[in-house]
């Protein structure tokens, strides 16, 4: 019977330590692994992209909080099919008109394309004009094939006149055409700008090529936080060397030089303007991206599918609205921030991977546990039936030898 008393001891012990397992083998994962939603750097669907930045930003009319009491300014009637008018220092949209709705950016993309390639060129390098480059048109800086550009004066060209051909340039600065696309879009993609699909660095028609005005806001944001990039877009004026070339007749060096006048005209009509970016084609209409700042507020105003020529006065109405309003109305959205980057993706990968790894093991131990105490009962059990077997044998016996003894006694009687 030592055997049968010891296993209750050890179906006791095994049963604890079944139970200081189990909590933690199937305990919930962590709330913001909860909360994440999917795996970190994943495109959400059409459905999600809609209500990014908050579910008033899904409207496709116009989204905008007044104060329930007291006077205060209207919206102004604005001549285009979206826009948006945010806070650059909290983040908060003050008000919107469909600000998913995918439009064509035309040359407001090319801030994207100059803030994803400034980090990634060196401004004193100097870049080989292709044949793709300077058949581009119309409004370029008139590259001529096969000279080289130093790539700070192809910025200038880029953000002051929308050189078409200098945004081609640059992509294909990163090693190929493809590649700097790819880096442009993946750009988007970490601003969570995910209604952004860019096929061409200058914004010209493309099938499938769109923006909308919540992310031209983002973008216009991540723009604000880049020094080199406010440097270039902010520049009134900058002379550019178009060509270089040796008269046949005197031997001398001829230069062919342009003067680079910045086209938004924010920055020298409307008190504040710090920057931003106009565009138009016949597809897209005009398009426009505006920065101002007064008295420590920064305001975004980003505009699609306007009327012609009223781009930059229809951002200067919404501009003076947010200035204004801004503190007043609630906000109807707010402007995400950008996914972490790639390596902080993986560390947070490798440290998902290792908590899963020890949930299993937890879970495993948990499983071993009670296993353990399974068989202990088992073993417990058999014990106490061989127990019991031989002592009704015993009494068998005995019983048997008694009744035998009892008719001896009756035979010899």
């Amino acid at each position: 019977m030592r055997a049968g008393v010891r296993a209750p001891a050890a179906l006791a012990a095994a049963a604890a330590v079944a139970l200081a397992v189990a909590p933690a083998a199937l305990a919930d994962p962590p709330a913001s692994a909860a909360a994440s939603g999917g795996s970190p750097g994943s495109t959400p669907s059409p459905a999600q992209r809609a209500q990014v930045g908050g579910p008033q930003m899904a409207s496709s009319g116009i989204v905008v909080n007044y104060p329930s009491s007291g006077r205060h300014w209207k919206l102004p009637k604005i001549p285009a099919s979206a826009y948006v008018i945010a806070d650059a220092n909290t983040g908060q949209v003050l008000a919107a008109k469909d600000p998913h709705g995918q439009f064509a950016p035309a040359s407001t993309l090319k801030m994207l394309t100059a803030f994803t390639l400034i980090p990634a060129l060196n401004p004193s390098a100097m870049v080989k004009t292709t044949r793709f480059a300077a058949d581009q048109e119309p409004n370029d800086a008139g590259l001529v094939r096969g000279r080289k550009y130093q790539v700070a004066k192809l910025f200038q060209a880029l953000l002051l006149i929308s050189a078409n051909d200098a945004a081609v340039s640059l992509t294909q600065a990163t090693g190929s055409f493809s590649k700097g696309m790819a880096m442009i879009n993946a750009e988007a993609h970490h601003l969570q700008a995910y209604d952004v699909v860019a096929k061409l660095p200058n914004g010209l028609p493309a099938k499938g090529q769109v923006v909308s005005a919540y992310d031209e806001a983002l973008i216009a944001r991540r723009a604000l936080a880049i020094p080199a990039f406010m440097h270039y877009d902010s520049t009134l004026a900058a002379r550019f060397e178009v060509n270089k070339w040796k008269s046949k007749k005197t031997k001398k060096e001829k230069e062919e030089w342009a003067t680079l006048v910045n086209q938004n005209l924010l920055l020298t009509q409307y008190r504040g303007g710090i920057g931003g970016k106009i565009g138009w084609t016949e597809k897209s209409k005009a398009t426009y991206i505006g920065m101002a700042r007064r008295n420590g507020v920064t305001l975004i105003v980003t505009v699609l599918h306007c009327t012609a020529l009223m781009e930059i006065t229809a951002g200067e109405k919404l501009l003076n609205w947010g200035f204004h309003m801004a503190g007043q109305v609630k906000p109807v959205g707010t402007l995400v921030s950008p996914l972490p980057p790639a390596a902080t993706l993986r560390k947070e990968a490798r440290a998902r991977a290792a908590a899963k790894a020890a949930r299993a093991r937890r879970h495993a131990a948990h499983q071993h546990a009670v296993q353990v105490a399974s068989q202990a009962e088992a073993r417990s059990s058999g014990h106490l039936d061989i127990g019991l077997a031989a002592g009704v044998g015993a009494i068998a016996v005995l019983g048997v030898g008694g009744m035998a003894r009892q008719r001896r006694r009756a035979r010899r009687a």
